[in-house]
């Protein structure tokens, strides 16, 4: 990897297994000792399933190396969370977008893209692409 700011990269589901599983992939499948900072955000405080504004917005504060933090979810609360942070303009770091991926397959491109030193805009068009990676 360059001396460029990586991208950071949160990943929000309802369960905090869930997230925590698909950010070792990705970053596993990206070269195990990649420098992109990627944080899982599961779950509530109390580890319950749910999604949790504090947990999302410490998740992506502790990703931000000032080159954007792109978040990506798993399901539809998870998704109106992060666009009420995104509206509150102060809750998430400057440059941080709502990715439009799938969750496992965009988390795997995002990281990887990252990975090798991609700008923000690239890393959320490749996590965006996943959409079309068909298995048969």
């Amino acid at each position: 990897m360059s001396d460029a700011k990586p991208v950071g990269i949160v990943l929000v589901s309802h369960s905090a297994e869930v997230a925590a599983s698909v950010a070792r992939l990705a970053k596993s499948l990206a070269g195990g000792g990649t420098d992109v900072p990627v944080a899982p955000a599961g779950g509530t405080e109390g580890g319950d399933l749910g999604t949790s504004a504090e947990l999302i917005a410490a998740a992506a504060a502790s990703v931000d190396r000032g080159a954007g933090v792109a978040v990506l979810t798993d399901l539809g609360s998870a998704v109106l969370t992060v666009k009420a942070l995104l509206a509150e303009g102060d809750e998430l770091p400057d440059g941080t977008r709502l990715v439009d991926a799938p969750f496992v397959e965009g988390a795997v491109a995002a990281v990887v893209t990252a990975a090798a030193g991609a700008d923000l805009a690239a890393v959320e068009a490749a996590a965006s692409e996943a959409y079309t990676y068909r298995k048969v």
